[in-house]
């Protein structure tokens, strides 16, 4: 079967939803008090990725699924194999991290260490209402609620395989679900659902998953057919993000605006636009998701290293040892990535290939 288009924006784009998640994490290290209103909506950027999971796994799959070819045994070991390495990786270095702070006479904190949640952490299951305490490796969440979408992916085909070539229909649906479900979930819980992480984080999964659903159906049907309007319509979407993000736009808002953007750059790509498709820029879009995963470890390890080596008190850190911290998180990244990440997908893939299966399963044949 022919590999899908290679929309290599898209892959360029993680990478920098991944720094501004980043950024979110990493300022109180820097500046004691509130953030800027462009680093305090850096959450968001977990939406991003949400958004752009759907247009992706759509891109893959969605016409497999329609013409009945798909393997949803294959399907999960694939998503598997993409996520649950490094988050092993990330959770067990985590572990022996907290053991040698221990043994050194450190305490990492009752908010680390919260055993009752280990079991749903270790299965993927801390989004899924199995881990209220949270704890450990806190970015995990959103990879478990990710999961979530992985395992009812066939629910969301079924629900956009007949709008394929409906695709504005699909998109004012999809678009009503993210409001609706942001402006009435603070009603019922108290907080705004972009806030959700291990108590309800499948459910905010659901309606930025969907949206990508649509978008790809959009991107599908050409309704952006030149490179010059494609480049217009990312150029005036990343002003509006940057403002909207600058003004405190709301969320949903926001969210919708994060699928425009990941249209505008897929039909950049589709129509011979190079703009963020250089070598470098899509390795590093690749490397987004250790950058991810390892953020909150690498900064643990760093604070405590460059405090006890540099005698640093409690607080802020000087800019020029916070700068090399956050850029840090890219090498650190990159070894996680090409010493566990790479190798234990494609182990895993062709473990797949040379004979275990998953109930319904059938060899790999297509890409991750």
């Amino acid at each position: 079967m022919p590999r899908p288009e290679n929309l290599k924006p898209l892959t360029t784009l993680r990478i920098f939803a991944a720094a501004w998640v980043v950024l979110y994490h990493y300022w109180p290290q820097l500046v004691a008090g509130a953030r800027p209103n462009a680093v305090e909506k850096g959450y968001l950027g977990v939406e991003l990725f949400f958004v752009l999971s759907g247009f992706i796994l759509c891109h893959v799959y969605l016409q497999s699924f329609g013409e009945k070819r798909f393997s949803y045994g294959s399907f999960l070991w694939a998503r598997l194999a993409r996520i649950y390495p490094v988050h092993l990786a990330t959770l067990g270095g985590l572990a022996a991290l907290i053991a040698a702070a221990s043994a050194a006479g450190f305490s990492a904190g009752d908010n680390v260490v919260v055993w009752s949640s280990l079991p749903a952490q270790v299965l993927l299951l801390q989004a899924w209402g199995l881990a209220p305490d949270g704890g450990w490796n806190h970015p995990s969440w959103s990879i478990s609620a990710e999961w979530f979408a992985y395992v009812t992916f066939p629910a969301f085909a079924l629900a956009f395989w007949p709008l394929r070539a409906r695709p504005w229909l699909a998109t004012l649906l999809a678009g009503l679900l993210v409001a609706a479900l942001n402006l009435i979930f603070p009603l019922i819980s108290g907080y705004p659902l972009t806030e959700a992480t291990t108590a309800w984080g499948a459910l905010r999964i659901v309606p930025c998953f969907a949206f990508g659903c649509a978008v790809y159906l959009l991107w599908r049907n050409r309704v952006v057919t030149s490179q010059a309007g494609a480049k217009g319509l990312a150029a005036g979407l990343l002003i509006a993000i940057a403002g909207g993000a600058a003004f405190e736009l709301p969320d949903f808002l926001m969210v919708l605006m994060f699928g425009g953007l990941i249209l505008a750059l897929a039909s950049m790509a589709s129509t011979g636009s190079k703009i963020m498709g250089s070598p470098l820029g899509v390795y590093l879009g690749e490397v987004s998701f250790s950058v991810y995963m390892i953020c909150i470890p690498w900064e643990l390890v760093f604070t405590r290293v460059a405090r006890a080596g540099l005698g640093l008190d409690e607080g802020p850190l000087p800019w020029p040892v916070w700068a090399a911290m956050f850029a840090g998180v890219i090498p650190a990244a990159m070894v996680l990535h090409h010493l566990v990440e790479r190798p234990a997908r494609n182990a895993m893939r062709a473990w797949e290939v040379s004979g275990f299966r998953l109930p319904g399963a059938r060899a790999a044949a297509e890409p991750t």
